[in-house]
């Protein structure tokens, strides 16, 4: 695969290893300029380290990687990426213990940013999140919707190009969740391309592409709608048992003789039959013992069969 021409993101059989061990190995992807794009997988899977490669603080041990049109040759190279990127996680991107002023002064003197410049974007960012409190306030006092909210304006101090979001919104109520999101696309309508990893399934459905990683690999790319598309190609069902089913049955069901996908959600069962054959056996051996009905895949469907499912 050769880099894509024009994109925000270029990754070309990325591999990262710390010693023995293969943390990142042949990842390839683009993401276009504008772009919300996912990128998610379970803890170890390998996001973490290929985002510290994307902004410029990790080499790579393999692969051709480019940002915002640099490729990433050297620490040379790696320190005008930095520039062109900005970054956001839950933890650590605020002080608590400084005020809203106090932090976004220290991320400018970090970024070494002019001061009228700085005067300048600090206001236009704070309308950007209808910011209204005085910035006097300490980090500490503010809810935890609205530290967010500051915590993207500060990534965004020196007006980069991409914005890594990394779990951005873990902990706040739904209604700053739906807020920040809000101002998530607003940034893509302006040419902003977002870097976004997240466990809640209804966030990641607002993503325009999703990435799949799991044991340093990518196991799946596509839209949301292509990703359930694909992962479900037969119908999907929702089991209620009836009666209490010892666990030995429950296995037996997770065989292939019936089912692709047999997985729990709560006291219910999600299950994609093999064949239709094979749901008209299940139905004949089992009716007395389930209630069923036909359900459409969500994404936290695709993400338990094929990052967290059976043989994995």
């Amino acid at each position: 695969m050769q880099p894509t021409l024009n994109a925000a993101v270029s990754v070309t059989e990325l591999g990262v290893d710390f010693g023995n061990f293969k943390a990142v190995n042949q990842v390839s992807f683009s993401v276009a300029p504008g772009e919300i794009f996912g990128f998610l997988g379970a803890n170890g899977a390998g996001k973490t380290t290929t985002i510290r490669v994307l902004c410029g603080l990790l080499i790579p041990t393999r692969g051709t990687v480019t940002v915002a049109g640099i490729p990433y040759l050297s620490e040379e190279s790696a320190d005008r990426i930095k520039e062109k990127v900005g970054y956001m996680s839950q933890k650590f991107t605020l002080y608590n213990d400084l005020t809203v002023a106090e932090n976004l002064n220290f991320t400018a003197s970090l970024r070494k940013l002019e001061r009228t410049y700085y005067l300048k974007r600090k206001k236009e960012l704070f309308d950007f999140i209808t910011f209204d409190k005085p910035e006097s306030t300490m980090v500490k006092d503010l809810p935890g919707g609205m530290k967010q909210q500051v915590s993207l304006a500060a990534s965004m101090l020196h007006n980069p190009e991409i914005i890594f979001l990394d779990e951005p919104t873990a902990g706040v109520t739904s209604a700053a969740r739906e807020k920040f999101w809000s101002l998530i696309k607003s940034l893509a309508k302006n040419g902003k391309t977002i870097f976004v990893t997240s466990h809640y399934m209804d966030e990641v459905e607002q993503c325009d592409r999703i990435a799949l990683m799991r044991s340093g690999e990518l196991i799946a790319l596509d839209s949301p709608k292509g990703l359930k598309e694909s992962t479900f190609p037969h119908p999907l069902y929702e089991l209620t048992p009836k009666r209490k089913i010892p666990y030995s049955e429950i296995e037996a069901l997770r065989s292939p003789d019936y089912f692709d996908s047999f997985q729990a959600y709560g006291l219910r069962f999600h299950a994609s039959p093999r064949t239709a054959q094979s749901w008209n056996e299940f139905l004949m051996r089992y009716s007395e013992d389930f209630d069923s009905q036909i359900i459409q895949p969500t994404l936290e469907d695709v993400f338990i069969r094929l990052v967290e499912g059976q043989n994995r």
